[in-house]
């Protein structure tokens, strides 16, 4: 019983700390998506994004730059499915 008490507070706590990670996003820079497949969505016109910074595409589903190129073109990883994110969308 005893096990099973304590995985209800690990599974409580680790819920409550998922819903409010993504609660303090702030817009700095809006980008429009130029490709996307494969999990990678390649975005232009973020010029001052940093590698590991999280981004939220318009639709809600969110990211992580990782790739920084030199075109002015980022590489973010999409969390989820990346079916709703369209080519030229914000």
């Amino acid at each position: 019983m005893e096990f099973s008490s304590r995985a209800a507070e690990l599974t409580t706590l680790l819920e409550s700390r998922i819903t409010n990670f993504y609660t303090n996003f702030q817009v700095d820079e809006i980008g429009r998506v130029v490709s996307v497949g494969d999990g990678i969505a390649r975005v232009y016109g973020l010029n001052e994004i940093q590698a590991g910074e999280m981004v939220e595409f318009a639709r809600g589903v969110k990211g992580i730059a990782l790739n920084l190129e030199n075109n002015e073109n980022v590489g973010i990883v999409v969390f989820g499915s990346d079916t709703a994110i369209k080519e030229g969308i914000n």
